[in-house]
């Protein structure tokens, strides 16, 4: 049973069946073992490496997964820092500050409210998911046995952290929002998760941010909508909102805080590429010629925008694993991917909802004009948006693409990229799902339709397309 929980970057199933209270203790075995050996071979020895942070979102069986999960960790014979009730984002914050050997946080992120699951980071908050440590972390869990004797001796420690956590979220501010010198309105959908508790702790008194809630409620477990902003249905009550109280622009976080996507003042959603572009600006101002990290499938303006900026543009696999592998290894200051995550140098190359809001928000006061009209500029092609296709054979399937367009240039950082120059197209088998992912861009409408229309055709001859 314990197999079917571990996904591709993190531990996520339904509650009770097949996530129990007894797989959630074999999980904090498994990964108290590989994050202190893990720590040991590194050649770690201060005295905070046999601690573990973990916390734990708003579901409501957040709490006895988490208590089994600790009885875990305690029972291999670690410590366990208890930081409760917290976005994901304070994990990796925790781990940093406390100096430990890794941290947990007990979460299903967006996913319905009958599922739950776990995140793991090892020292310094690097991420740990398949090839990265997670596949150990398994390993380990699944020879975990509650019944056999066990090392033991593992305490707990309840820590508050939300004042040092905030001040280090503050820096990503503008002074003039703190000392309330400038203002933003500004309407924040918490989707009834971790922001909740986040948002108030961290910016509720913060003078210049006029803050509208939405959804802040998440003492019962249930979502109003789904807590994913990636699903533009979720966002309509923020959109018509943000109109309704003539808002700067408008946020929505998702179940643990740690993506969020941004609204401008017309109710519009913004592309978090082209957030990424508009962003890396500011960034690069404070760090001249600094590396700007963005997954592969975004617009071609992130790129120009990032060069023009005076950065060294670099494109990254998807995901959080590689997107932090590639800030690392660039020594860049700022990353940003499709899917809602924004990384930050300052804040040990992880991704923050928080930050990525204090980003959002300083940005627009440094500039005179509106979001709508600060996105404008990044806003240079046409984009068809992901769409999703059943394919069983998948090699087949982007051998055959490779083949049907022989002039294009082709890169294999992350499935297939094709690039004609005037339109390109990016086709990758989900990390999470049995689907091949197409995003294609171009000029304009009409050849973006053609042209998805065109690969489409290939991909449903082995195929055939679905609406997720």
């Amino acid at each position: 049973m314990i197999g079917k929980v571990f996904k591709a970057y993190d531990v996520r199933a339904t509650y009770p069946k097949p996530l129990t209270e007894k797989v959630a203790w074999q999980i904090g075995a498994g990964a108290a073992q590989y994050l202190t050996e893990f720590a040991a071979a590194a050649g770690r020895e201060e005295p905070m490496m046999k601690h573990i942070v973990v916390g734990h979102d708003m579901r409501t069986h957040s709490p006895v997964l988490f208590e089994a999960l600790c009885n875990g960790i305690r029972d291999f014979g670690a410590h366990v820092i208890d930081i409760g009730l917290v976005d994901t984002p304070m994990i990796y914050f925790a781990v940093n500050y406390l100096g430990c050997c890794g941290g947990i946080q007990t979460t299903a992120s967006h996913n319905p409210a009958n599922y739950n699951g776990f995140k793991f980071s090892k020292i310094a908050a690097k991420p740990v998911g398949m090839g990265s440590g997670l596949e150990e972390v398994q390993r380990f869990a699944v020879i975990a046995d509650p019944n056999k004797p066990r090392q033991g001796g593992g305490r707990i420690e309840k820590r508050d952290l939300w004042e040092p956590y905030r001040a280090h979220v503050h820096q990503f501010l503008d002074p003039g929002l703190l000392d309330g010198s400038k203002t933003l309105k500004v309407v924040i959908d918490a989707s009834n998760g971790m922001a909740g508790t986040m948002v108030p702790k961290v910016f509720g008194d913060v003078p210049g941010l006029k803050i509208t809630k939405l959804n802040f409620d998440n003492s019962t477990g249930t979502f109003v909508h789904e807590p994913n902003p990636l699903v533009e249905g979720n966002l309509k009550q923020l959109q018509g909102t943000v109109v309704a109280k003539k808002a700067d622009l408008g946020i929505c976080f998702d179940g643990d805080a740690d993506r969020c996507v941004v609204i401008d003042e017309h109710g519009q959603t913004i592309g978090c590429d082209l957030l990424t572009a508009w962003l890396s600006e500011d960034m690069l101002k404070q760090s001249p010629g600094s590396a700007v990290v963005f997954d592969l499938r975004s617009s071609k303006s992130v790129a120009e925008m990032v060069t023009e900026a005076g950065g060294r543009p670099v494109k990254s696999r998807v995901g959080h694993v590689f997107m932090k592998q590639a800030m690392t290894d660039n020594s860049a200051v700022f990353g940003g991917e499709l899917s809602g995550h924004f990384y930050f140098r300052d804040n040990f190359n992880a991704d923050s909802g928080a930050i990525a809001f204090a980003a959002v928000v300083s940005s627009l006061v440094h500039s005179e004009n509106t979001m709508s009209r600060q996105i404008t500029r990044a806003q240079r092609y046409v984009q068809s948006g992901e769409r999703n296709f059943e394919v069983e054979e998948k090699d087949v399937a982007m051998e055959t693409l490779v083949e049907a367009f022989p002039d294009a240039t082709l890169e294999e950082l992350d499935g297939i990229t094709l690039d004609s120059g005037d339109w390109w197209c990016n086709v990758r088998a989900s990390n999470t799902e049995p689907l091949l992912r197409l995003n294609l861009e171009g000029p304009d409408e009409a050849t973006v339709a053609e042209k998805v229309a065109e690969v489409a055709g290939h991909l449903a001859d082995l195929g055939h397309a679905v609406d997720h």
